[in-house]
């Protein structure tokens, strides 16, 4: 089809740009299993980190039973005493925590590691975390890492395909709109412009903020909020494709009204 316009042909390119940039790294992500883990390298390490720390925060004492009260002030010292080891204990594994971290993901980074295939049932054995002893403690904090480091790799591998691969569906189908329906150029401004702004500040936080980039795929609240905003997109796209843009045109002329325009667009 031939592109009329010049504001045609540069939306063309912005969204081909688009499409380019992320429906490749959807697919690259199935072609290369480590694609996504090896790009969210700093990211990953933060966050187990963080989590081998909060589940070694979370050793404890169970609370003081009915029975412990009765037996008086000589129990609450014998238990006081327990606690401060208890802390002492959870300080020394912090000490050794990062050592240990940075030994298991140098094995967990190996894809022939059979560590790689047992993480399911260390997640399992790792969620009853007990203090018996330092030595113990350690070997559980390995099997923690491991199960960690890969629920994380596994998650953070699935959300980011849910990002790059609805941008991709998003810019895709707003390339298909410019050929398709040419007489709605003024209309396509509105997505293609949300599409754009979105697309640069992902940019800007890959390129320099990428633990931010990644933080914010990899949480649900703010995923779901970004799915939102494609669906906003997507609906408008929808709108002018196969509803004429009516509804479209009403938004923007609304918003035409409310800045003084005097123009105003009609269905396409």
């Amino acid at each position: 089809l031939h592109v009329r316009s010049r504001r045609q042909r540069q939306m063309c390119i912005r969204d081909s740009i688009g499409t380019i940039l992320f429906i490749p790294v959807f697919l690259l992500s199935f072609a290369d299993p480590q694609l996504i883990e090896n790009s969210g390298k700093a990211f990953v390490e933060w966050k187990l980190e963080k989590s081998t720390n909060a589940k070694i925060d979370s050793i404890k004492l169970p609370n003081e039973s009915k029975f412990e009260k009765l037996l008086g002030n000589k129990v609450k010292e014998i238990r006081k005493k327990t606690e401060e080891k208890i802390q002492t204990l959870k300080q020394q594994l912090k000490n050794d925590a990062p050592s240990l971290i940075a030994t298991q993901i140098a094995k967990l980074r190996n894809l022939d590691c059979e560590c790689r295939k047992s993480w399911e049932k260390k997640a399992r054995d790792s969620m009853k975390f007990e203090l018996a002893s330092l030595e113990v403690a350690k070997l559980k904090i390995v099997d923690f890492t491991q199960a960690k480091y890969m629920e994380i790799v596994e998650k953070l591998t699935f959300d980011v395909r849910i990002f790059v691969g609805a941008n991709g569906v998003v810019f895709l189908f707003l390339m298909l709109a410019s050929f398709l329906k040419p007489s709605a150029i003024k209309h396509l401004f509105l997505p293609s412009v949300l599409m754009f702004v979105s697309t640069v500040l992902c940019s800007y936080f890959y390129m320099f903020e990428q633990n931010w980039f990644y933080t914010i795929i990899y949480n649900n609240y703010t995923g779901f909020t970004y799915i939102g905003y494609l669906t906003f997109v997507f609906a408008v796209l929808c709108d002018i494709v196969f509803n004429k843009a009516k509804v479209t045109t009403e938004i923007i002329n609304a918003f035409l009204q409310t800045i003084g325009h005097a123009a105003s667009l009609v269905p396409c």
